[in-house]
């Protein structure tokens, strides 16, 4: 399912641990992992110093991957590295769409100082911004990533968005042998106790469950042996967080845009509090990809 897989990397531990999940995945996929380190080009002492500060970048970048480089040969993984200038997000997205990688692997912060790129509002502009699926992690002092996955949330809200990244997470359910749980919630908190709220209830019930009904029957179409249905009422990121944790979840794939309205789950917003908040991996899917 990956054949090529790029690892935005600047050696801070979040993004070791990450690598090692990475190596994990292109095992199991017999796939390669690029390292990929972005000297960045937008910081104020690369104006101000200019090529000199630049040229160090560039060589602690060449070092740091070199690091990675010894630790996906120890892991026995096929690799490749490159170390590259430019403004970090979207130099990652374009270098991912250019050289056809099919994953991408990011951990939700980095190293604090002048070589930093993967914080947090990186990876969230990656997420926006990729046409290429983006796995990212919330890494944890003693805390280490299962898999291969048992077990994968899917939230859908029956949006073209949601729909395209559902089939990603049903192929990649299928491939594992994985259960699926698929969820969509009604966003009830915005209405009021009048009548037109019951009706507008009503309807994104249905809708909701409508969705649902749609993404199992896909499943059981694409061979996913074991699905389960789940329709709530709440805060959208609270449910998906409460169903995480209700159902051993130990990966969410969940697309980067919505259905408009006071039905919608996957607002990028909802989808970047995910990824900022989910204490597994998330793979964002933006449709088009």
């Amino acid at each position: 399912m990956y054949e090529d897989v790029l690892l935005p990397f600047d050696g801070s531990d979040g993004a070791v641990k990450v690598l090692y999940h990475a190596a994990e995945i292109a095992h199991w996929a017999d796939a390669t992992v690029h390292v990929l380190y972005v000297a960045d080009t937008t910081r104020d002492s690369v104006t101000v110093v200019e090529r000199q500060v630049v040229d160090a970048l560039v060589q602690e970048g060449e070092n740091v991957v070199e690091d990675a480089e010894k630790t996906l040969r120890t892991l026995g993984v096929d690799y490749g590295s490159d170390v590259v200038q430019g403004n970090p997000a979207p130099t990652i997205v374009e270098y991912a769409e250019r050289y056809d990688h099919d994953l991408i692997v990011m951990p939700t912060h980095g190293r604090e100082g002048v070589s930093r790129y993967l914080v947090g509002s990186v990876t969230e502009k990656v997420v926006r911004l990729s046409s290429v699926p983006v796995l990212t992690a919330r890494m944890r002092p003693d805390e280490q990533l299962a898999f291969p996955y048992e077990s994968i949330l899917v939230p859908t809200d029956g949006s073209p968005g949601a729909t395209y990244a559902g089939r990603h997470g049903l192929s990649l359910a299928a491939a594992l042998d994985a259960t699926v749980h698929v969820l969509s919630v009604v966003d009830d908190t915005p209405l009021g106790p009048d009548v037109r709220s019951t009706v507008s209830g009503q309807e994104s019930e249905r809708a909701a469950t409508d969705a649902v009904d749609d993404l199992v029957s896909e499943a059981e179409t694409r061979g996913v042996a074991n699905t389960v249905r789940h329709v709530e009422h709440g805060t959208p990121i609270e449910v998906v967080l409460d169903t995480i944790d209700a159902n051993d979840i130990d990966a969410v794939v969940m697309g980067t845009t919505g259905r408009r309205g006071t039905d919608r789950i996957l607002l990028g917003s909802v989808a970047e509090k995910t990824v900022r908040s989910a204490p597994v991996p998330v793979i964002t899917v933006r449709r088009g990809a």
